[in-house]
């Protein structure tokens, strides 16, 4: 067969599997489209996850007759009144979604402009476009997709069921909707209402924060740090989350530069490198991260989708952005998690309390009655029972059944006393009970002491002019792709800082002379590989650093206070004033909480006062 020029329809077949990919891509485009055309309502009906029927109703500007038949052809837009791609300022402005839509679904667009007698609208039916008539309508656009993909048979069996693709709709409502906390958006799925959005009034700052709060939850926004950082012709500003609150994936991660809604890996990767050493293995920080940024400093029209975007200097917005996260971080470090859900436990009484029936005996046994303290006692209720206090001889027996520890001091000065309290008690030789003014914290002593440790390495590195080094008896040669190779030897600079100094081999080999002396006897080759492979990915060196980090966070743990030893009040009030002043003693190195507060508020709670 000879060349040919294929047919419209199929032309326009394949031009929409980029852009439209399932029902979320056909509700991302045309809400985006709602949102150009200055719409502050949107609503969104879905039938059977969008499968059946799609319609998005706003209340924007409109279009009148001319501009429909017109909207529905490819490539046709409003959007670029200066034909300049390098400085959009417009969430579309390809042309393609609605030709798109129309050559693998039933389209109908129903609109009215402000100054019109009458709505117009227009229906596309299997590539045949029919004129539009008059029609009865509110101002604004309302936009029909029926049966979608029944052009496109094989692309219909792959979507996934009613409930998957309503939940992808809803995650995409949710991200357009937080960078857009002035304009309302509903969503019903099969006539039940999935998203209620109200715009939120006031400056943009508290009107962003009330939305944040309406999609993430209270949670949230009680467990994140502020960001707000400026450079150059870049701001970055939102939330992100305290380490130690993080999710088993990064679905909560929610980026957006020029309000845009991107998946960007440079950025993910900077996001990453921000947590490094201080978040949980396998679990993910949770964001909700602004990049304004010129747009001739950026490029949106890297894919159909506008999912991705490139920046002129990806060195610059990755440094800004990692610089921020951690010193918004270091500025809360000794801020942990607080999931307590207090009121669920509240609403369980406590009661049928599983004591061994021995200690029980043992208890009544050895506990006398002593009514000796006077009513003015702080700790005096006159409507709580008898106070009872334990035999001195009975003290060590109830250690071995309890593992609690507890000795008489001194008066301790004001300057012992420090914002985690004064230590009180040890129990099961791992957790330390301390003091505050209005408050419990358990620290657990093995995690705080491993974080203290790690900073101590940390800092210790960071005061070298360079990392100390080890030479290699022997260099080692490690085969690389090209590609690879010619990454590694790009950041061969910044390595040498860290340590590890490479050169070029052969073609597609490196050899190594020296690595880190912190590394010690480690796999290079493996070492290499990874990098190599990280570099590649992300275009910087975090990885080396994190290898650093993981070898510093090894060395803490087996160097700190191990659980199950034994502490007196001297070390645990030495170990909660290390914590004081040690930074991201939140949690330790694994990213786990250090410690957990308790309010006395909290407690009172516990038993109905």
């Amino acid at each position: 067969m000879g060349i040919r020029i294929l047919p419209n329809n199929l032309v326009n077949q394949i031009a929409a599997g980029e852009v439209i990919e399932r029902p979320a891509s056909v509700v991302k485009e045309l809400v985006e489209n709602a949102i150009d055309a200055g719409a502050t309502s949107v609503e969104v009906t879905l039938v059977d996850g969008g499968k059946s029927l799609i319609s998005i109703s706003d209340n924007g500007k409109g279009m009148n007759e001319n501009d429909l038949m017109l909207a529905i052809e490819r490539h046709a837009t409003s959007k670029l009144p200066d034909d300049d791609l390098f400085h959009i300022n417009f969430l579309g402005f390809r042309g393609e979604a609605l030709p798109s839509i129309a050559s693998v679904a039933k389209l109908s667009i129903t609109s009215r402009t402000a100054d019109s007698e009458n709505a117009w609208k227009i229906e596309v039916l299997g590539g045949e476009v029919k004129s539009p008539v008059p029609v009865a309508a509110n101002k604004g656009t309302t936009v029909e997709v029926r049966d979608l993909f029944y052009a496109t048979p094989a692309r219909l069996k792959f979507l996934k069921t009613g409930a998957s693709e309503t939940a992808q709709c809803v995650d995409i409502i949710n991200r357009i909707a937080l960078a857009n906390p002035t304009i309302s958006f509903y969503l019903y799925d099969d006539k039940k209402k999935r998203i209620a959005l109200n715009s939120c009034q006031g400056e943009l700052f508290d009107a962003r924060l009330k939305r944040i709060s309406d999609v993430m939850g209270r949670e949230f926004g009680e467990n994140s740090l502020l960001i707000d950082a400026q450079k150059d012709e870049l701001t970055i500003s939102g939330f992100v989350s305290l380490p130690t609150y993080s999710k088993a994936n990064s679905l909560s991660q929610y980026l957006f530069v020029n309000n845009r809604p991107v998946r960007d890996k440079t950025l993910l990767g900077a996001l990453k490198a921000a947590y490094q050493g201080v978040l949980e293995i396998g679990r993910y920080p949770v964001c909700a991260l602004f990049f304004d940024i010129s747009p001739d400093l950026v490029d949106v029209n890297v894919h159909p989708t506008k999912a991705e975007v490139r920046f002129y200097d990806n060195n610059a917005v990755r440094g800004l952005l990692i610089s921020a996260v951690r010193n918004a971080i270091s500025k809360g470090s000794m801020e942990t998690a607080q999931l307590t859900d207090w009121d669920k436990i509240i609403e369980k009484d406590i009661k049928n309390a599983d004591f061994p029936k021995e200690n029980t005996m043992f208890l009544r046994e050895n506990v006398r009655v002593d009514c000796s303290l006077p009513q003015s006692h702080s700790l005096y209720r006159p409507t709580a029972p008898i106070r009872r206090k334990i035999d001195s001889n009975i003290i060590p027996e109830m250690n071995n059944i309890f593992s609690v520890k507890t000795e008489e001091v001194a008066d301790i000065s004001e300057n012992d006393v420090g914002v985690l309290g004064q230590a009180k008690a040890q129990f099961h030789n791992t957790y330390i009970i301390s003091q505050t003014e209005d408050s419990i914290v358990i620290v657990d002593q093995h995690a705080a002491h491993e974080r203290i440790v790690m900073e101590k390495f940390k800092s210790a590195l960071a005061t070298k002019d360079k990392t100390q080094t080890q030479m290699l008896l022997i260099p080692e040669v490690v085969d690389l792709s090209l590609s690879e190779k010619n990454a590694l030897l790009e950041n061969a600079e910044q390595m040498a800082g860290l340590g590890l100094i490479v050169e070029e081999f052969g073609s597609t080999a490196i050899i190594v002379r020296e690595i880190p002396a912190i590394i010690g006897d480690c796999d290079v080759k493996t070492l290499i590989h990874n990098l190599a492979e990280q570099i590649q990915e992300w275009g910087k060196d975090f990885a080396l650093e994190e290898k650093i980090n993981h070898i510093c966070a090894t060395m803490a743990c087996h160097g700190s206070v191990r659980a199950g030893r034994s502490l007196n009040l001297a070390e645990m009030n030495r170990l909660l004033r290390e914590m004081e002043n040690t930074p991201n003693s939140g949690q330790c190195n694994h990213g786990r909480p250090t410690y957990v507060e308790l309010k006395l508020k909290d407690i009172d709670k516990l038993f109905h006062r």
